[in-house]
């Protein structure tokens, strides 16, 4: 079987969406039956993002999909054409932009509220990372249920509990610096816990909306690579991730699965990737917040153990499989 697959957020994100399509890649590459071609439309520059968004996914991805003569054309996030001239699967981390659009720019509400309706409809099969995102499909999409399959993200090398750790006490977020993240509330609770001179270190890119985060034991670390980013985990007295609305969480597993103890904004999401192995607060109320870094740090080591056992059942050569699986009901 030859599958098209894009390829082009790789060029715009190392976040966890990136991380999720190189392990997807890789996991696929290892499957005997499957060869894969991969699309891009290049250029790293935000400028270029309507430009990709139009005249890419439109009209040049589905034409350079339709000539190859590949058996299906999979998209690995919700930017994918409206019309398909091969089997289109598409894959849905979650529905912010329906549910939350105040967390978006004006481009990307305005250009997802009028394609997405179209592309779930010219699919022929609909991945969701979770639960979660395929109730959302259903509810907000309209989707029949029939077209999607729950394939969960998964974890692998360098995210592992061995290995070297970083130096130093501090409690870690790792997110990009955008509305949805939830970090004003996040520094407001920090402060408010005290963690006897614990600093609090963000991990992530810069993004928009003027989030910021600063002051007095906190320290902006920037996008740091996945090898880094390991370290920062398994170094951390617990890591802190209370977005306001996740499709699946990607740091709470990775976290787990590097053995650091976990504060996540508790949504189904979170409940459905941590399950008990995390401490689940209010991510509207700074003081449960606070309560919940308290908490997290005091039972570091109860909450590694049943992180390190959950994160086990999150592996990317069953997500290839699966993957492989939902390719051949769409070509057939």
């Amino acid at each position: 079987m030859r599958v098209g697959i894009d390829v082009s957020p790789l060029a715009l994100t190392r976040a966890g969406t990136a991380r999720h399509i190189r392990s997807l890649l890789e996991a696929l590459e290892a499957e005997p039956d499957l060869e894969l071609e991969r699309y891009a439309f290049g250029g790293s520059s935000r400028a270029v993002v309507p430009v990709r968004d139009v005249v890419w996914y439109l009209l040049g991805l589905p034409t350079k999909a339709g000539r190859d003569g590949v058996d299906v054309l999979h998209c690995p996030t919700h930017r994918a054409p409206v019309h398909s001239p091969v089997p289109l699967v598409v894959t849905f981390h979650d529905l912010a932009i329906l549910r939350h659009p105040e967390t978006f720019n004006r481009w990307t509400r305005t250009y997802s509220r009028r394609t997405l309706p179209r592309i779930v409809q010219a699919a022929e099969r609909i991945i969701a990372v979770s639960e979660f995102t395929k109730s959302e499909l259903l509810e907000l999409l309209d989707v029949r249920e029939e077209k999607v399959r729950v394939i969960p993200n998964a974890v692998g090398p360098p995210f592992q509990a061995n290995g070297d750790a970083a130096s130093g006490d501090y409690v870690l977020a790792v997110s990009t610096l955008e509305p949805r993240k939830n970090l004003p509330r996040l520094v407001e609770a920090y402060r408010m816990a005290g963690l006897n001179g614990l600093e609090l270190l963000v991990a992530g890119a810069p993004g928009w909306g003027g989030v910021r985060v600063e002051g007095d034991g906190i320290r902006w670390l920037g996008e740091v690579g996945d090898d880094e980013l390991a370290r920062l985990y398994r170094g951390a007295r617990c890591v802190a991730y209370v977005s306001l609305y996740e499709g699946f969480g990607l740091p709470v597993l990775e976290a787990m699965a590097c053995g650091a103890p976990i504060v996540a904004g508790r949504n189904e999401a979170s409940e459905e990737v941590a399950g008990s192995a995390a401490v689940l607060v209010d991510p509207f109320d700074p003081a449960a917040i606070a309560a919940g870094l308290t908490e997290a740090v005091d039972r570091r080591d109860e909450l590694r153990n049943l992180g390190l056992a959950r994160a086990r059942a999150f592996d990317w050569a069953e997500v290839g499989r699966a993957t492989l699986e939902v390719y051949r009901e769409a070509a057939a």
